[in-house]
C-alpha cells in the first residue's frame, strides 16, 4: 500500500485535490480501482495536513445477476474503514439495455452514472467526488479521443462541473493498472464483478489491448504517451498544468 499512497499524495499534491474542510464522497462502483481507492483515501486521511470527511456512493444500476454477497462485503468493508456507505437504486440498465436497447451504450451509462453520482451527492449535501481512474485509463482515453474523434484531448486529475456545483478529483492519475490490481490482491479486498453484458468488449477495451500490442515492439509507448499528458509544456492538454 505505501507505493499507492506515495503516488497519491503526490497527484493530491500536484493538483491540490483536497483542501481543509472537504467533504469527499469517493464514486464506489465496486471495481477495483474504486474499492482501493475508498481503501488508500480512509489510511491517507490519517496523516493529510489537510482535514477531511470521507463517504462512499455506489449506484446501484439494477444490473440483476450483482451478487447481494459482494455488495455486503463491500459495505462490510466500508464500516470496517468508518466510511458511511450510500446506495443508490436506480433503472440505468432497464433504460440502457431494455427500454433503448442501446448497441453503444458505454457513453451513456457513463453519463446517467456520473449523473446520479453528482445527484445524490448535492440531496446528501453536497461535496467532492472522487474518481478511481488510473494511469492507464488516462493513456487509453487520449488515445481514443484521436482514434474515435480526430483530437488530443484527456480527462483532467481535477474538474469543477457547473451545472451540478460538484468538484470532481482523480488521486490515481500517476498509478498504473497493474500496481493496483496486485495490492487488491495482496490486501484482499472486496471486489463486486461487473455483471455488465459490455464488459471487456467496449471500445475502451480494445483500445488497452491496443496499447499492450503495440507496447510488445516499443516498450516505452505508454510511459511516452503519459509524459506527453503528465508534461502539458510538450503538447497542450488542458487541466494537468501543475
Amino acid at each position: 500500500m505505501q507505493k499507492i499512497l506515495s503516488a497519491m499524495r503526490r497527484a493530491i499534491q500536484d493538483y491540490k485535490m483536497i483542501a481543509d474542510g472537504d467533504r469527499i464522497f469517493v464514486g464506489l462502483s465496486g471495481g477495483k480501482d474504486s474499492v482501493l481507492l475508498l481503501n488508500a483515501l480512509a489510511a491517507y486521511r490519517r496523516f493529510s495536513p489537510e482535514r477531511f470527511t470521507l463517504e462512499a456512493v455506489t449506484i446501484d444500476m439494477g444490473l440483476k445477476d450483482t451478487k447481494s454477497e459482494e455488495m455486503a462485503a463491500l459495505s462490510a468493508n466500508c464500516a470496517s474503514l468508518d466510511v458511511p456507505h450510500h446506495i443508490i437504486k436506480t433503472d440505468i440498465a432497464e433504460i440502457i439495455f431494455e427500454a433503448r436497447k442501446e448497441s453503444n451504450p458505454c457513453s451513456l451509462c457513463a453519463k446517467m452514472r456520473r449523473g446520479a453520482l453528482n445527484s445524490a451527492i448535492n440531496d446528501l449535501g453536497g461535496g467532492k467526488l472522487a474518481l478511481g481512474h488510473n494511469a492507464d485509463d488516462v493513456a487509453e482515453t487520449m488515445l481514443m479521443s484521436l482514434l474515435y474523434e480526430g483530437r488530443f484531448s484527456c480527462f483532467a486529475p481535477t474538474a469543477y462541473m457547473d451545472k451540478t456545483g460538484v468538484s470532481l478529483i482523480r488521486p490515481f492519475v500517476y498509478i498504473e493498472e497493474c500496481d493496483i490490481f496486485s495490492t487488491v490482491k495482496r490486501l484482499e479486498l472486496p471486489i463486486v464483478n461487473n455483471p455488465c453484458p459490455m464488459n471487456h468488449v467496449s471500445k475502451r477495451e480494445y483500445v488497452k489491448d491496443l496499447i499492450k500490442y503495440i507496447s510488445k515492439d516499443i516498450p516505452f509507448a505508454k510511459d511516452r504517451i503519459l509524459g506527453a499528458i503528465y508534461h502539458p509544456e510538450r503538447t497542450d492538454f488542458d487541466g494537468w498544468k501543475k
